[in-house]
């Protein structure tokens, strides 16, 4: 299965905001042409997308995002509102100018009728309530949910990203559990950009460390798992005077990279979740945690690394066989790192060919 490309998805809401549009018009206006109800809902409801994702006014959205759960959800209704009411004047320009609808005056393409209005917001409410429990679920997880993709067991290939954070204890231990929380928390928030670009998901947090997922085809294809992790390394070195003034030091990160079959289940009664079972999972673990014996930031299983074009830009060192801890087989074991930061790694250079 292919990835849908962003103007795919774009295309695809945009059909979808429309056809809310067509059903309005031929509910509450029979008999007018149904491509005014299609454009006035698409110019209302696309910018509404479009802020959710943080495409439009992304710092906006950040700032309210971070508001308790109430004061978020009225203050996204102020700002969907507005965005739908400039959306319903273009919308009613434009429709005029092509002479499809004759407004008595100028207030007729500025204010919105009043049960525009009301259907207006609630739709907005709804889609607000919605992607609220998606964001607390994880996109991935609600839309399997919902499909109930998981409901009965499937074997299924994914790769794994572990990604701890080094030296946390001794951060609690000097600033105290509040504030190492705090830490965490801004971490783990700038983790969500990158991981969000490379198309991949955040399945949990545990402890100091967080566990991100793709399929495996959708994270090998372009190096995603790899560069997601270069990625969040490379904006946290970008934002290393931002760290150092507010929490005193730069997080020093360590991650892991291994694939293979796992089992995917929805497990549960009163509280639902999506887990994952298998050696695969719990190889990553023990793969992470030999970044501190071997000194290295990312590493990776030689079993995934033979499966993906590494980008030009990665350096990658075998460092052989290693021993895990609770699996019955040694695992092979690379190490990874930007090119222009990587110390000399000749005679162990190696350069995973292309498939």
């Amino acid at each position: 299965m292919r990835d849908i490309s962003p103007t795919e998805n774009w295309l695809v809401i945009t059909l979808g905001m429309a056809l809310s549009g067509v059903i309005y018009g031929l509910v509450v206006y029979p008999g007018e042409p149904v491509i005014i109800g299609a454009v006035f809902a698409a110019f209302m409801g696309v910018p509404m997308i479009a802020f959710e994702r943080r495409i439009l006014f992304r710092p906006l959205y950040r700032r309210i995002e971070r508001f308790p759960t109430v004061a978020f959800i009225l203050s996204a209704l102020v700002i969907y509102e507005i965005l739908m009411s400039a959306g319903y004047s273009l919308a009613a320009v434009l429709l005029w100018w092509l002479q499809l609808i004759k407004p008595k005056s100028l207030i007729d393409i500025i204010v919105m009728p009043f049960n525009v209005f009301l259907y207006a917001l609630a739709v907005c409410a709804l889609i607000v309530f919605i992607l609220r429990v998606r964001d607390l679920l994880g996109r991935e997880v609600f839309t399997s949910m919902l499909i109930s993709r998981y409901r009965r067991p499937v074997k299924e290939e994914r790769v794994f990203l572990f990604i701890d954070l080094a030296d946390s204890t001794s951060f609690a231990e000097q600033h105290g559990d509040l504030r190492a929380q705090q830490f965490l928390k801004a971490l783990f928030a700038a983790f969500a950009e990158p991981v969000r670009r490379y198309k991949g998901a955040i399945d949990d947090y545990v402890g100091d460390a967080a566990i991100v997922t793709w399929p495996l085809e959708r994270g090998v294809k372009f190096a995603r798992c790899i560069r997601c992790i270069f990625d969040i390394l490379d904006e946290i070195e970008a934002n290393a005077d931002s760290w150092r003034k507010n929490f005193g030091q730069v997080p020093r990160l360590r991650a892991a990279l291994h694939g293979g079959f796992i089992i995917t289940a929805e497990i549960g009664v009163d509280h639902h979740k999506i887990a994952y079972f298998g050696d695969t999972v719990n190889t990553t673990a023990r793969l992470e945690s030999l970044c501190k014996t071997l000194d290295k930031t990312v590493l990776i299983s030689s079993e995934l690394a033979h499966r993906i074009k590494l980008p030009d830009t990665i350096a990658i060192e075998d460092l052989g066989m290693h021993a895990v801890k609770g699996r019955g087989q040694t695992l092979g074991v690379m190490a990874l790192a930007e090119q222009a930061k990587a110390e000399i790694l000749a005679p162990f250079e190696l350069r995973i060919p292309a498939e």
